[in-house]
């Protein structure tokens, strides 16, 4: 009764100016064993501009114009966690949840609808345990991919996880959303190789696979973060490399022939055995001048046998001796984060990500581009504004998988995905590559899938749309853009937040809208 009483006495639908004092006072009832004083920053507190810069990777939200947190949480454990859920439902404020800041349009720690937030940071959740005899990890969300790969390796050499190539973005995020690299042709994306996950609920309860269900685990492997919850931890499948691969990276001019490589590229890259991974790129200035392409290749075998491969399905890029290097997995992760020959150990290191302004975008191919269409592609790159164009290759495992495993649908006849991504050192600079790219973008409609023109939601873009202001959003105008990510897997997604998250708790410009069954009535908020 006494604690009871108290929360009456200290909490009020609104916060008042003395917000830190009074979300103090709440974190203090609800996380009685913490001093919750070391890990809650008001606006006026010393370290608040320095703590929320320290993970925002894309510059272009760091402007006085970005609307941010009234308060910033890094809790340290999962009471803590149920505690900010707890105070921030009692004053109607939402919740960001970050991991390690890499969301292409900040949603994990700013709101573009100027509404009041709380962001917590899971910066110091970041435990790693491997159990190399049983070939499975459990990883906390604020643990980044680098650690991860690293932590696997001093286990065991041959085993490893299949997840994107950027060493600092983390497990939170990517696991959240899909997560693609050089092994997804092999065994998948990441989200296809969770076991398991503990997750805090917009009740504040702690919910793992057992507790949660089918229908929730389902949703949090590719879903999308923010929706549904915060995950706390993740139980992963860890899978076999061998002990040698093999990696590729050749540079070819248009002189040499790029166009017509990256042409053909389509065509051998998904039929390829899932061993290969193929990535093309297009890049501006290759040889000082012009515009060309870029090939990486990981295979998970020796040089002798890869050379051999590609002699045989893609004679035409000129794969040779010289060119294919040999090393451990755990090295190749370094060569493919652009760290060279570098000591494994720099995957550890938070501060290596180079941070700009910037945006990006994707798109998804299913018919082979046409040749007329890829010399207008390139002809793109010639300008002084270009960006970059990443094409990785599916097929494989990716083609076996049904879509509506995991919300990510992006299978079956699925050529490749592709990622559009401008940036500038200079905010005053930044205009003009937003126009090339939103040019570039239309230029594509009619040459990548359509109906819907899918898309890759760890590669968020709001210019595909928005929710509506507050958290009475429409399941109707969300489809526009949650169907662009996730098909007729969005529908599920909707039942599944209307389940757990009936209220919209946990809400951002673009989560899950709930969509209640009532009888196959369905209704929305």
């Amino acid at each position: 009764m006494t604690i009871l009483w108290l929360l009456l006495f200290y909490i009020s639908p609104a916060l008042s100016d003395n917000s830190y004092d009074a979300f103090l006072n709440c974190l203090s009832l609800y996380a009685p064993n913490s001093t919750v004083s070391d890990i809650l920053y008001s606006q006026s507190s010393l370290n608040y501009t320095d703590l929320l810069n320290s993970t925002i990777q894309n510059l272009r939200f760091t402007s006085q114009n970005t609307t941010k947190p009234i308060l910033i949480l890094t809790p340290t454990n999962q009471e803590q966690i149920q505690a900010s859920v707890s105070c921030c439902k009692n004053y109607s404020l939402s919740i960001r949840v970050r991991s390690g800041g890499h969301d292409y349009e900040g949603l994990s720690y700013r709101s573009v609808n100027s509404s009041q937030f709380v962001l917590l940071d899971l910066t110091n959740l970041r435990s790693i345990h491997i159990n190399s005899h049983r070939g499975t990890a459990w990883v906390q969300s604020g643990a980044t991919i680098g650690e991860l790969y690293y932590k696997i390796s001093m286990k065991n050499n041959t085993l490893a996880f299949p997840a994107g190539t950027c060493p600092t973005v983390c497990a939170g995020g990517q696991f959240s959303g899909g997560g693609i690299g050089t092994l997804t042709r092999k065994y998948g994306l990441s989200a296809d190789n969770i076991l398991d996950a503990k997750i805090i609920d917009s009740n504040g309860k702690i919910l793992d696979r057992a507790a949660m269900g089918e229908d929730l685990f389902w949703a949090i492997r590719g879903g999308g973060g923010g929706s549904f919850g915060i995950v706390l931890s993740w139980k992963l499948r860890l899978v076999q490399v061998p002990e040698i691969v093999s990696i590729f990276i050749i540079n070819r001019t248009l002189d040499q022939g790029a166009i017509g490589l990256i042409y053909k590229w389509q065509y051998v890259a998904f039929e390829m055995e899932p061993d290969m991974f193929l990535e093309a790129d297009i890049q501006p200035n290759i040889n000082g001048t012009e515009p060309g392409a870029v090939f990486q290749s990981l295979y998970l075998g020796r040089c002798t046998d890869m050379l051999t491969y590609m002699q045989v399905h893609f004679p035409e890029l000129g794969v040779g001796t010289s060119d294919c290097r040999e090393m451990s997995w755990i090295q190749s992760a370094v060569y493919f984060a652009r760290f060279g020959d570098a000591d494994p150990k720099i995957l550890l290191d938070r501060g290596l990500q180079f941070k700009s302004y910037n945006k990006g975008t994707s798109d998804y191919v299913i018919d082979p581009i046409p040749f007329p269409a890829w010399e207008g592609i390139f002809d793109w790159f010639r300008s002084n504004h270009s960006g970059l164009m990443y094409m990785i290759s599916h097929g494989g495992v990716m083609s076996q998988i049904p879509e509506s495993y995991i919300p990510y649908p992006h299978r079956g006849r699925v050529l490749y995905n592709i990622q559009y991504l401008v940036g500038s050192k200079d905010a005053s600079d930044i205009e003009a590559p937003l126009g090339w790219l939103q040019g570039l973008r239309t230029s594509m409609t009619y040459l990548v899938s359509t109906n819907p023109r899918r898309a890759y939601v760890n590669f968020r873009d709001l210019d595909l749309g928005r929710n509506d202001v507050g958290r009475n959003i429409s399941y109707e105008n969300a489809r526009v853009w949650g169907e662009m990510y996730f098909k007729d897997n969005f529908k599920r997604l909707a039942l599944v937040k209307g389940e757990v998250d009936p209220e919209n708790f946990f809400w951002h410009e673009q989560s899950i809208p709930p969509l209640i069954d009532e009888g196959k009535n369905y209704i929305t908020l």
